[in-house]
């Protein structure tokens, strides 16, 4: 079984860019295929890996293999003998997200894992959080209702993953990641496992960064009613970042 699910740019078409995905608690590989072939359809070579697997007793080991995995899903992902396409860019939701924060803030990150540039959206905050059974999960979750039918239809889900606690060492660490790289932060305003305050003060802090707050989006903010907004959201940072953190696009005048 191949331990990824990629999508390519259309043929014909020059790759702009690498985009690895690191989904959140309970997901698979397939629950970002609708924004990996979005993404992919504006020429950006998409690669999705597994959840990291967090161990609350060794975080260290857990972000040295998770930097392993990254760098090997990056160099797998190379056409040819320059390594993977750049910019690369990791997104991570949930605690994919918060795992990407954590391992960047870290010394020793391989080389091949280092990115371009993050995405890390829903982003968890502390604590635990009593989500109930499935349906109520799924309110949590997304109201979107092809969203809600790809997890429900999917057997490798693990239903409850929202009530598991993502350890507060790594928390910590990725809210305090001092990261060097250029970040969007996506959230979701409906979003009840946010921390939103301590959002804005990370993002704030850090030098290049940028919270973007989805209305009325739920946790899974990727895959939300308002998918497409968010998609393009996050094509316009991946070109923005193309063309040296510079917009492509400004306002000159709007009437609404």
């Amino acid at each position: 079984m191949t331990e990824y699910d990629d999508h390519y740019a259309p043929e014909g078409l020059s790759t702009r860019g690498t985009v690895v995905v690191v989904p959140g608690r309970g997901e698979t590989r397939a629950t970002y295929t609708r924004f990996g072939r979005r993404l992919a359809s504006d020429a950006y070579r998409v690669r999705i890996v597994d959840a990291p697997d967090l161990d609350g007793g060794d975080l260290a080991g857990s972000l040295t293999r998770f930097g392993e995995q990254l760098a090997a899903a990056a160099e797998d992902s190379a056409t040819g003998e320059d390594g993977a396409v750049r910019p690369l860019v990791l997104v991570g939701a949930d605690s994919g997200a918060v795992a990407v924060a954590a391992l960047l803030g870290r010394d020793g990150v391989p080389s091949a894992a280092r990115p371009d540039a993050v995405v890390l959206a829903g982003v968890p905050g502390g604590g635990a959080t009593a989500v109930g059974g499935w349906a109520d999960e799924l309110d949590v979750r997304t109201a979107c209702p092809v969203h809600r039918g790809t997890l429900t239809e999917d057997d490798g889900i693990r239903r409850g993953a929202l009530e598991e606690e993502v350890p507060q060492a790594l928390l910590t660490a990725a809210y305090d990641s001092a990261l060097d790289v250029p970040a969007l932060f996506l959230l979701g305003d409906a979003d009840p496992l946010a921390d939103r305050e301590a959002l804005v003060r990370t993002a704030k802090s850090l030098p290049r960064a940028r919270l973007s707050v989805v209305r009325d989006a739920h946790h899974d903010v990727l895959n939300d009613m308002q998918h497409r907004s968010v998609a393009a959201e996050a094509v316009t940072f991946l070109e923005t970042l193309r063309n040296g953190l510079v917009p492509v696009l400004t306002v000159e005048s709007s009437t609404w």
